[in-house]
């Protein structure tokens, strides 16, 4: 009989996907929400399927926030925590950002400890930013893989929100493989490392859209006048990061590992190319065509071959997941204007 799943933070870009995964093979999945209406959603997103159920945390940060869910779900054998903030408006960072990631993580852990008996496997979503420092990012010498650590400290972290969420996905993570060693626990750990994830959202096409997919978002948004707004870095398909959060749990060889999701590197103009190529029909500016080749040319590289050997499957190529995502994104907005 396939396994019970809770899933924290079920209503996420990522974690939507995950559901679908889950759902395909059958699983049960408990997930977690902040409110009864984003529950409710949720349900009604996936057709109420008899599989998908949800509990309420208003507040991960909160002592003994997970308590309940697992409390109440003694069967479960799975936990994919994915709820965790991921933007840049904040005033206060260690109170909207740090805190949050880190507590929520060991909140999950300590109820999981607590109460759940039968909890085997336990998948966490970090990100790359826990694995790559910020200073070395323009060193085309330098080379990530999965077992290098984001270097910033407390000081840097709080200075502003770039550097807090880059933080908060390392204390948090961080926080995570210690809890596992200070507390003997027997459950195994897997985390996701993503980079700038890509592709199209579930279901819900928003005007502004979660962190990463606002970035293609932004410049199909660009009137032909307008100034690119600059972004650089690696990226991977929600599609991809989605099925990795199952086969962190499924495979053997995933076991106690920090698997790295990338498969290539961008620049603003590396988008900006693609579009105008395939959607000629969006007057976006040009920018200096093919430029992003020199630009990516600077950069730090990232090795993470450990981790498809892992996984085993080819992953979504850079023009099936920017198109894909800016023809959702058409389509939205076309339905959005005939209503």
């Amino acid at each position: 009989m396939p396994a019970k799943i809770i899933l924290s933070g079920a209503t996420g870009f990522i974690a939507q996907h995950i559901v679908k995964e889950l759902l395909a093979k059958n699983y049960t999945v408990v997930s977690t929400v902040r409110s009864i209406a984003k529950g409710d959603h949720l349900l009604q997103l996936f057709g109420s399927s008899p599989k998908l159920s949800y509990e309420i945390v208003e507040d991960v940060a909160k002592p003994g926030a997970f308590d309940q869910v697992l409390e109440s779900n003694p069967d479960a054998t799975i936990f994919i925590h994915t709820a965790s903030p991921f933007h840049f408006k904040t005033d206060d960072v260690a109170k909207d950002l740090l805190t949050p990631a880190v507590e929520g993580t060991k909140n999950a852990l300590s109820a999981i400890q607590k109460y759940g008996k039968n909890i085997k496997r336990v998948v966490i979503t970090s990100s790359y930013a826990a694995v790559s420092t910020a200073s070395e990012q323009n060193d085309p010498k330098r080379v990530f893989t999965e077992k290098d650590w984001n270097q910033v400290t407390w000081d840097e972290a709080v200075s502003n929100a770039f550097m807090g969420y880059r933080a908060s996905k390392t204390f948090a993570e961080r926080a995570a493989w210690d809890f596992i060693k200070e507390n003997d626990s027997q459950f195994i750990l897997t985390t996701i490392n993503p980079s700038f994830v890509f592709g199209p959202q579930y279901a819900d096409v928003k005007e502004n859209l979660n962190t990463s997919s606002e970035v293609i978002n932004a410049i199909t948004k660009l009137n032909r006048d307008d100034k690119i707004p600059p972004f650089k870095g690696g990226w991977v398909d929600v599609r991809d990061v989605a099925k990795a959060h199952v086969a962190a749990f499924e495979k053997p060889e995933a076991e106690h590992q920090r698997l790295l999701m990338n498969t290539g590197l961008f620049t603003e103009q590396t988008i900006v190319d693609l579009v105008r190529a395939k959607f000629p029909q969006l007057d976006i500016p040009q920018g200096t065509p093919g430029s992003d080749v020199e630009t990516l040319a600077g950069l730090a590289q990232i090795d993470n071959s450990k981790t498809k050997e892992i996984l085993g499957w080819e992953f979504i190529g850079f023009e099936q997941s920017v198109s894909d995502s800016i023809q959702q994104i058409l389509d939205a907005r076309k339905s959005t204007a005939n209503m």
